[in-house]
């Protein structure tokens, strides 16, 4: 899906759509105030302040006539700069921009503001010259949003809009949108009952049902099993640590802000963790280790809470409480590059697996706001330089980011860009050189010295969360045969004709572990089979007169309507090798 901000023509294009509906809504609600109207990937939005007014989906239409109304009478854009002054002047009436005025500096900044027709908006710009040239636009929907991001201020009405430059653009980019709707993982969990929500839990934290609960424990399995077969050796720790701890690991200076609040009890301060490295560093600890032993792999499947805005929660892309598939490699220095580069191959072995294909490696560094960080230029400097030294060894392709790294250290993040256009990251290996000082960790070198291990930070699924959101996305919904909560589910024709055979063939099924489900309701035929495909189960048997008079089964794969019919012994050995297939 085309992003609408890295394109500068669009771009031009919706931030003058934006201002075009904002003089429909001027048109439409004679006291409407405006906040901001800026273009962002999916097209464009504008805040407004409606009073005692509301615009509800239903009012789209009518904003879009009368935005069609304007563009048709083809009044020029003309572009003026003002004084701070003069600013503060002509929109005194209106409070949201006087706070935007009065946030400018008078001396350094230009004021610009863009007139068209009856209508001046305070704008940067630039704009297109004509509102002639806005014809192909469609207003999406209408939320809530609070003014500046923060909750303790009003709530405007945020619309969103898109537009293109031409009708065939447009109903293209409106297929795509439909489809995106189609594969959002939040329509995908309900209709496949794999997670709810509830307010009475809290936002941000999801509720896995029982086919949710069995692609998780699915996902669990693959990725332990893969590490375990590569040395990693797994814990189990508290999901909570005295503030204490957070205080020694650096967290408290410079990860509060995103804790739950601590609680006291008795004498002691505790949080919910926001992360596993602390607890994996005093496991380390707990013996004295040798050289000989280096490198030491510790992982964890583990429950992580973070405190994400609540408009920044979203189904399991982001969540307040999460399970992260993570791990922590102790090494020495000269140990660094092999055990980088090995957890690198893993990221691209997982991938390969699952059929990932569009992703990038991000190299993350240190911003300009060094309070942001652990003060240490030389140990910065030394950790930026050896990941680009492993990146560029192992022949990857990869981009820097400025103040994107960790606060004790850089790291390489994996970004994928999800199906309906999200770009998240999935994996990420971060290097450290600071909390093994922080915690006092050593191991006795060749030389029978005490000697600082390096940690090497890394989550390969990332969390189960985010891994399954953009998996169900991927795929919409139609999961791999191993990872399908349900691999197959029984039809008879007939339930009263051929219901036993039915039951037989399903515990044949069940007890050589393959996930089945029979559906012997008294419904029609083809309602169940519409059924199975739209609950994205990989293969459908349906049962006749003839598969029980020859001891047969008669299976369709998801999607279509072609039936194959075999011995069950032969449709086991099927569904067999294409699991073994995948997860050996």
């Amino acid at each position: 899906m085309i992003n609408i901000k890295e394109n500068e023509k669009l771009s031009i294009m919706n931030h003058s759509c934006a201002h075009l509906l904002a003089q429909a809504i001027k048109h439409l609600y004679p006291e409407a105030k405006f906040w901001v109207g800026p273009v962002i990937a999916e097209g464009f939005y504008y805040d407004v302040d409606l009073g005692n007014d509301v615009i509800r989906e239903e009012d789209l239409p009518k904003l879009e006539k009368e935005m069609k109304k304007i563009s048709k009478d083809g009044k020029r854009i003309i572009r003026e700069e003002i004084t701070k002054k003069e600013a503060l002047e002509r929109f005194k009436e209106d409070p949201y921009k006087i706070d935007l005025i009065n946030r400018m500096n008078e001396e350094d900044t230009v004021i610009s503001c863009y007139t068209q027709g009856d209508f001046t908006d305070l704008c940067r710009g630039p704009h297109l010259d004509t509102v002639k040239k806005i014809k192909y636009f469609k207003l999406l929907k209408v939320s809530g949003a609070y003014f500046k991001g923060d909750s303790k201020n009003k709530m405007l009405q945020r619309i969103y809009g898109i537009c293109f430059e031409s009708e065939e653009d447009l109903q293209k980019h409106l297929e795509e949108l439909e489809e995106a709707k189609q594969r959002d993982h939040r329509k995908l969990g309900k209709d496949l009952k794999l997670f709810m929500t509830h307010d009475l839990v809290g936002k941000g934290m999801p509720l896995w049902l029982p086919n949710g609960a069995m692609i998780r424990y699915h996902l669990e399995k693959y990725i332990k099993d893969k590490e375990i077969s590569l040395g990693y050796q797994h814990v189990y720790t508290p999901s909570l640590g005295s503030v204490d701890l957070y205080k020694t690991s650096g967290h408290w200076d410079h990860y509060k802000e995103d804790m739950f609040p601590k609680m006291q009890m008795d004498d002691e301060e505790f949080v919910l963790r926001p992360m596993n490295c602390p607890h994996h560093m005093l496991v380390f600890k707990n013996e004295l280790h040798s050289y000989r032993e280096l490198p030491i792999r510790i992982g964890e499947l583990a429950h992580d809470f973070r405190y994400e805005a609540s408009g920044a929660v979203c189904g399991l892309e982001r969540v307040r409480c999460m399970c992260q598939n993570d791990a922590h490699i102790f090494c020495s220095l000269d140990q660094v590059g092999e055990e980088f580069a090995n957890v690198v191959k893993l990221i691209l072995d997982v991938y390969k697996d699952f059929g990932f294909q569009d992703y990038s490696f991000r190299l993350s560094l240190r911003g300009r706001e060094k309070e942001k960080y652990f003060d240490d230029d030389e140990m910065w400097e030394k950790a930026e330089n050896m990941l680009r030294e492993v990146l560029t060894n192992l022949g990857l392709d990869f981009y820097e980011a400025k103040d994107e790294a960790a606060f004790y250290g850089p790291k390489l993040d994996v970004q994928v860009k999800s199906a309906i256009g999200h770009d998240v990251t999935l994996s990420t290996c971060q290097l450290d050189f600071l909390l093994p000082e922080r915690f006092d960790l050593t191991f006795i070198n060749e030389k029978g010295q005490k000697e600082r291990p390096v940690v090497i930070h890394r989550a390969i699924l990332g969390t189960i969360d985010r891994f399954t959101a953009f998996l169900l996305e991927e795929t919409k919904g139609l999961l791999p045969t191993w990872l399908s909560p349900v691999q197959v589910k029984v039809i008879p024709v007939s339930s009263e004709h051929q219901g036993d055979y039915a039951k037989e063939i399903t515990e044949y099924l069940k007890e050589n572990k393959i996930r089945v489900e029979l559906d012997i309701r008294n419904e029609k035929l083809g309602y169940r089979l519409r059924e199975a495909q739209t609950q994205k189960i990989p293969y459908t048997v349906v049962l006749g007169d003839k598969e029980k008079e020859n001891h047969t089964v008669s299976y369709r794969l998801h999607g279509q309507k072609d039936t194959t019919t075999v011995t069950k012994i032969e449709f086991l050995k099927l569904l067999e090798n294409e699991i073994k297939s995948f997860i050996n």
